[in-house]
């Protein structure tokens, strides 16, 4: 897909989804698509273009004085589509390799989509490759079903946490937004006994409940500036650690993937001799010393002290158990 395509496809899934009217801003926060920082005349000249072509599709887009959005169920029906028998098989190979997958929340609304366009090519099984989530896929696929439903219909939700440092406590948090980085699915929302925004690792979850009371009035209203790729971070900086400045050194051949790797996290500088020195925020040893390493080599750690002492350590189990 293009990317206006995608956007444009997002923006469909999320207005059929909502269960009240939606204001532009949260459409522009929370559809993947429209460009982070984007200035608001060209937004509303790109959200436009985008009802526009929805509506042209068979969508029934309403809008108020207020500025805000819904879409008319009853009253949207889809234009006829007609694909060629290779564009069928490109559409279920795609598909296949997701409904089977444990971690992906939508498999049965998928499974029925396919179902629709099955009879339509002949062919075989279809190898399915997919898996989102390398970690407890199943358990994780459960619970951010539950999790983006909430955050649709904002709704709190309830469930127990085990943190880094292995204390286990329950938690209740209006969701914000979800998103999968690593092998793993992430909430953002506030806590409500602490009310701060926090990021929550969907694997560290049990018992995932959403508020069952009231379900189609809200229970709190997202921040109007909120942006979940905000809240996207490395590996190594998720934890309950205390935040500490590492540096990790590109080697000269290794230079030009550095800012691919950093990806916009902390700062780069070159080096009279064509290395990248990185400078860059993190909340766990071990998991900056595993990054490092799986990223490797050419890449080293250079600070701080505690870290480095961490390595060697490290290494020295390692030769010993291959002694």
């Amino acid at each position: 897909m293009t990317d206006a395509v995608e956007r444009i496809v997002n923006l469909a899934l999320f207005l059929a989804a909502a269960q009240e009217p939606v204001n532009a801003e949260r459409i522009r926060t929370e559809v993947c698509g429209y460009p982070d920082g984007q200035e608001e005349p060209a937004f509303k000249r790109m959200f436009e273009r985008d009802k526009d072509d929805l509506k042209k599709m068979g969508f029934v887009i309403e809008g108020d004085p207020e500025g805000n959005y819904r879409l008319d169920s009853s009253a949207t029906y889809a234009s006829a589509i007609e694909l060629t028998p290779t564009e069928i098989s490109t559409v279920r190979i795609a598909g296949m390799a997701l409904v089977d997958d444990p971690s992906f929340p939508f498999s049965e609304d998928l499974r029925l989509a396919l179902a629709k366009i099955s009879a339509e090519v002949d062919g075989g099984d279809i190898p399915s490759a997919a898996r989102l989530a390398d970690e407890d896929p199943e358990r994780q696929g459960e619970a951010v079903a539950v999790l983006s439903s909430a955050a649709t219909r904002s709704k709190c939700v309830t469930f127990g946490y085990t943190n880094s440092f292995d204390v286990s406590a329950p938690h209740e948090v209006e969701p914000y937004g979800l998103f999968l980085h690593d092998g793993r699915w992430y909430l953002v929302g506030r806590d409500t006994a602490l009310d701060e925004i926090r990021t929550y690792a969907v694997a560290r979850m049990t018992s995932v409940e959403a508020n069952p009371a009231a379900p189609k009035t809200p229970d709190f209203e997202r921040p109007a500036d909120f942006e979940v790729s905000a809240f996207v971070r490395l590996p190594f900086q998720y934890g309950a650690e205390e935040e500490f400045v590492a540096e990790l050194v590109f080697a000269p051949g290794s230079a030009w993937r550095a800012r691919m790797v950093a990806a916009g996290q902390g700062e780069l500088a070159t080096g009279d001799d064509g290395s990248v020195r990185w400078r860059v925020p993190a909340r766990s040893g071990r998991r900056l010393l595993r990054f490092a390493i799986e990223n490797g080599p050419g890449i080293g750690v250079a600070g701080p002290a505690e870290v480095l002492g961490g390595l060697e350590q490290g290494l020295t189990k390692v030769v010993a158990i291959h002694e």
